[in-house]
């Protein structure tokens, strides 16, 4: 009597086809997610010089705040209110805590606008937050 079986197991396998579409999505979103940050630093303003100025890396899903020379903030290229961006901050700081965020400010800006945008992101609850420089080579 033979009592072993004539089948053999095969061995276990990933599916290739399903990490494809995984690998494809991330992708697509990571291109997609460059060419907005892209835009938003191509606003026209006139960055002020720093000599210890560098070009850091973006972080995933750091938020720009753009105030241009006559005092108006603009994130994704709709211009806000001050309430407006605080609104905005708060919810973003209940998902997101720790959201980075750079405050890009025309260097002709009066003084006054550019305490008020931060005093938005302290009232929002946000304290991750940088001024953006350009180095004096650069101008």
């Amino acid at each position: 009597m033979n009592f072993r079986r004539n089948t053999r197991s095969h061995a276990p396998a990933v599916s290739m086809a399903s990490l494809m579409d995984v690998i494809f999505l991330l992708l697509c979103f990571f291109v997609t997610s460059s060419v907005f940050s892209q835009w938003e630093t191509e606003v026209a303003i006139a960055l002020p010089t720093a000599k210890s100025a560098t070009v850091p890396g973006r972080m995933p899903g750091e938020i720009i705040l753009n105030l241009d020379k006559s005092g108006e903030v603009s994130v994704n290229g709709q211009k806000l209110t001050l309430q407006d961006v605080t609104a905005r901050l708060e919810r973003i700081a209940k998902l997101y805590p720790g959201q980075p965020v750079v405050i890009r400010a025309d260097k002709t800006a009066s003084y006054e606008k550019l305490m008020a945008l931060i005093d938005a992101c302290r009232a929002a609850d946000v304290w991750n937050f940088s001024l953006a420089t350009q180095d004096e080579e650069a101008k």
